[in-house]
């Protein structure tokens, strides 16, 4: 305080005042964001995956790494080669057990069929099966998205708990609705012999015969993988990683293998079907429509499992 002349003056507190809150703000901040990370914690601002940097900064370098090949993902040809790369990529493995088991008893074993095994011709029978429906079907239907969708790549990328969220929700969606088209073209006669008994063909599935299907039914697969992330408003590299998910939990539908470290061992409470549940489909034709999870067969009473050691043809069936 100071007096002039008889004049009480106030020395000036509201700068300060300012500059102690916004260090106080900033401080609660730090601490804030401190103890999110050392107690595993997650602020609700995940959802956006944006808002902390600590979490944001966890896909950063992946994501610039990617954003450095603009071109290329800007590119119409690029979903068809992601695609193809990716599933012969997956499948590759596969077909090289399925050549080793039949001649090492301690890799069949893991064979859910073990008597059944894939012959050279049968492989690349579906191997150019699937080079002509991409070039045909696929690289058409990719163009066209690209032409009226262009690519964007913003500059930021997801947070790892959004990029996992939308994933999730993804193929959840996308179990959904090939649920409803694969039940639809059991149920309609002239539906399944015109469109999908072609993938019906191989009674003991292997990995290439994954996509091994009519151009209608790949074309409808392809749509539901590119319809979900846009329901789902994916982040970009949210949306090449369910692709890359995608492609995955499909060959090893089909591989013909229940290994031990198979997704449905990973998954808990029998949520998830795997190799066994899709190979039974394929095995009796009547049961098990969903591609991955368990819960829609559950509800529609189509879901079955086979009783017994990796689910042999001759093994007797329980249905839930």
């Amino acid at each position: 305080m100071f007096a002039i002349k008889g004049v009480r003056l106030q020395q000036p507190t509201e700068t300060k005042s300012t500059d102690r809150q916004r260090a106080g703000a900033a401080k609660a901040s730090m601490s804030r964001r401190h103890y999110h990370i050392q107690n595993g914690s997650l602020p609700f601002s995940y959802y956006n995956g944006m808002n902390d940097p600590h979490i944001t900064l966890v896909l950063q370098p992946l994501w610039d790494l990617v954003r450095s090949q603009d071109a290329l993902i800007r590119s119409p040809f690029f979903p068809v080669l992601f695609n193809f790369t990716i599933y012969t990529g997956f499948c590759l493995p596969f077909v090289a057990l399925d050549f080793c088991s039949a001649r090492v008893p301690a890799l069949r074993k893991y064979k859910i069929q073990p008597q059944a095994a894939p012959t050279l011709g049968m492989i690349l029978r579906c191997l150019a099966q699937c080079v002509y429906h991409h070039a045909i079907g696929i690289f058409p239907a990719t163009v066209a998205h690209w032409y009226w969708a262009p690519v964007t790549l913003p500059r930021k990328a997801p947070g790892l708990p959004q990029l996992l969220w939308e994933v999730t929700a993804c193929l959840l969606l996308f179990d959904f609705l090939y649920f409803l088209w694969h039940l639809l073209h059991h149920k309609v006669p002239w539906l399944y012999k015109t469109f999908h008994k072609v993938h019906h063909k191989h009674v003991s599935t292997f990995a290439l015969t994954t996509q091994y299907s009519s151009m209608w039914e790949l074309l409808w697969l392809g749509c539901f993988a590119a319809v979900c992330p846009a329901l789902v408003r994916c982040h970009r590299l949210t949306e090449m990683t369910f692709h890359i998910v995608n492609i995955w939990l499909s060959v090893e539908d089909h591989c013909g293998y229940d290994l031990p470290w198979s997704t449905h061992k990973l998954v808990p409470w029998g949520l998830y079907g795997g190799a066994p549940h899709h190979d039974l489909h394929h095995l009796k034709f009547k049961f098990n429509y969903a591609p991955y999870f368990t819960h829609w067969d559950r509800l529609f009473g189509t879901l079955c499992h086979a009783v017994g050691d990796h689910g042999a043809p001759e093994q007797k069936l329980a249905k839930d």
